[in-house]
Parts: C-alpha cells; structure tokens; sequence
C-alpha cells in the first residue's frame, strides 16, 4: 500500500498552521513540519495536529531544509 507523507518548511507559522494541517490530516499518512527557527506557537500546533517537528537551523537554502525534513519520513520512497 503506497504511503503519502506530507513535508512543510516553516516559521512563525502560527495563523496559517491550524488550517493548512487540518485541511491535509485526514489524507496524508504522517506530517512533518521542518520548523527552521520560530519564536511563535508553530511547533506546539503543529505537535498537536500530531505532526513530527524536528529543527533546522535555517542557513538560507530550502533545498538543504527540504532534504532534512525528507530524512525525517518514516516511509520509504518510490522514485519513478
């Protein structure tokens, strides 16, 4: 059975968080929400909507972020 996980890179994403997690919870099988330095309430939502929320210490390259949170997934990948 193919698994979908969803991958988000974020900071200070209070306001928009609540409503972009609930609108995907019921479709992915796990969310990981890389959080890249918040000072707001982004990683204690986005734990509440059950999402793994692991650090990044931001050093201006979303394709380095973009591959930490990948390392992250619990699933593994099918390239095609």
């Amino acid at each position: 059975m193919t698994k979908l996980s969803l991958c988000m890179i974020v900071k200070d994403e209070e306001l928009s968080l609540p409503k972009c997690l609930e609108s995907v919870r019921d479709v992915v099988d796990e969310m990981i929400v890389m959080d890249t330095g918040s000072t707001d309430k982004t990683r204690e939502i986005a734990t509440q909507f059950g999402a793994k929320v692991p650090s990044f210490q931001w050093n201006g390259n979303f394709s380095d972020a973009r591959n930490a949170s990948l390392e992250s997934v619990s699933y593994t990948h099918l390239t095609l």
